[in-house]
């Protein structure tokens, strides 16, 4: 009896030595979805106020947009401001109603003057650029932006707020319409729409641009910043308020 205990314990010592150096059963996994998500970070104090801070873009890189101001109520929607450095759009939504509203003023007036002659006469020579310009987006773009720094030059004052006043003060208020009554035509006065008195404003200062620098020695540059410049003051020499007064003349008399 005392032989069999003694051999039953150190079989009862390795027993418990096997149990010690046995691995624990590993936990089960818990699935992905139960895991607990990580707490985000939050930004630091420069990040929040680097994108709660506006984007502020000038044209050109230069010129603010933030300080034009339109003066003209009728014209304010239709003076596009969207602050862009190098308008050009390529008018992706031409096919839409009023999309020129939405189409930059200044790239507006870059398109007009992609024209391939006035149908005006100088000399007794009808005016043909002969293609220089047309679908020339980027030598246009270049002619805006160095008028723009002659305008700057010149009068001190940021050139975006002498087109927004070159563009109200050439832009006519009324305008004559033919009305045919018993085959009998006459001219009838008509106020003119908001978009077409803008549209009216670019035409006639890209013509007189374009005029002005016919078989002269000024640069379409040049050119430009002088029309717009006279255009802003309201000076009788501007092609642009000739063509004006000219349009409200012509309505006056229609009444």
């Amino acid at each position: 009896m005392i032989l069999m205990a003694e051999q039953e314990a150190p079989k009862a010592e390795v027993a418990a030595t096997k149990e010690q150096a046995a691995p624990a059963p590993a936990a089960p996994a818990k699935p992905k979805r139960a895991r607990a998500a990580k707490p985000a970070t939050e930004p630091s104090a420069e990040r929040q106020q680097m994108s709660t801070s506006p984007t502020t873009r000038m044209l050109f890189d230069r010129y603010d947009y933030g300080t034009v101001e339109v003066r003209d109520l009728s014209l304010k929607n239709y003076i596009n401001l969207k602050p862009l450095g190098y308008p050009s759009t390529y008018r992706r939504l031409s096919q839409r109603s009023f999309s020129k509203a939405n189409l930059n003023i200044v790239e507006r007036l870059c398109n007009s003057l992609m024209r391939g002659g006035t149908g005006g006469k100088i000399g007794g020579h009808l005016i043909r650029t002969k293609g220089r310009l047309q679908g020339k987006k980027l030598k246009v773009m270049r002619v805006v932006q160095d008028a723009f720094e002659i305008i700057s030059k010149q009068t001190g004052k940021n050139p975006l707020q002498i087109l927004v006043f070159a563009l109200e003060n050439a832009a006519p208020i009324e305008d004559t319409t033919r009305v045919v009554y018993g085959g009998i035509k006459s001219n009838v006065a008509v106020d003119v729409s908001a978009s077409r008195r803008l549209d009216i404003a670019i035409r006639n200062i890209a013509m007189s641009t374009i005029k002005g620098a016919f078989a002269s020695r000024r640069s379409l540059a040049e050119a430009l910043a002088s029309e717009l410049i006279l255009a802003a003051n309201m000076d009788p020499n501007s092609y642009a308020i000739k063509s004006k007064n000219e349009i409200e003349r012509m309505a006056r008399s229609a009444k």
